[in-house]
């Protein structure tokens, strides 16, 4: 989804947000360096295998995914998704800079407990140059996440 789409849908919901505009970055790390947000607040998007169908777990840029507690959340066996489980639903999105609105695509979104902590969640917006930041509830209302504990934060 181009951050065009992303921004109408948000406009359309009345939600209040903030483009930041970046060199190319790669990682959760590095974006978080370049727009000085703090790396519990930048958000990045895991593609999950979530019994044999596609998922969005959005985690903090400085935590990691912990598989076993995510399948333990979710009652089933969950596993990284490989790359070409998921790339051809993300035409117009750079690979690994999936806004993680999953809810526009079909797919259900698992949100770590340690965003809903934070008054803003910001994340890549399609492209390895652009981040938007809006408030978590506006994000939470729209996309109706499901919030567990499977992740960690690593050094």
């Amino acid at each position: 989804m181009p951050v065009q789409k992303l921004k109408a849908f948000l406009d359309e919901n009345g939600v209040k947000y903030t483009v930041i505009q970046h060199s190319r970055a790669f990682t959760a790390q590095e974006i978080a360096g370049l727009t000085h947000i703090p790396g519990k607040e930048l958000a990045k998007t895991v593609m999950a295998m979530i019994a044999g169908k596609v998922a969005m777990v959005v985690i903090p840029a400085s935590h990691r995914v912990d598989f076993k507690c995510l399948s333990e959340v979710v009652g089933t066996s969950a596993e990284l998704a490989d790359e070409g489980d998921f790339v051809e639903l993300f035409p117009n999105c750079d690979v690994g800079a999936m806004p993680p609105f999953g809810n526009l695509y079909g797919m259900p979104v698992y949100v770590s407990e340690a965003l809903a902590e934070d008054e803003f969640i910001a994340f890549s917006a399609g492209s390895h140059a652009e981040v938007m930041r809006l408030e978590y509830a506006d994000f939470e209302r729209l996309v109706n996440p499901i919030l567990g504990r499977f992740s960690y934060r690593f050094p």
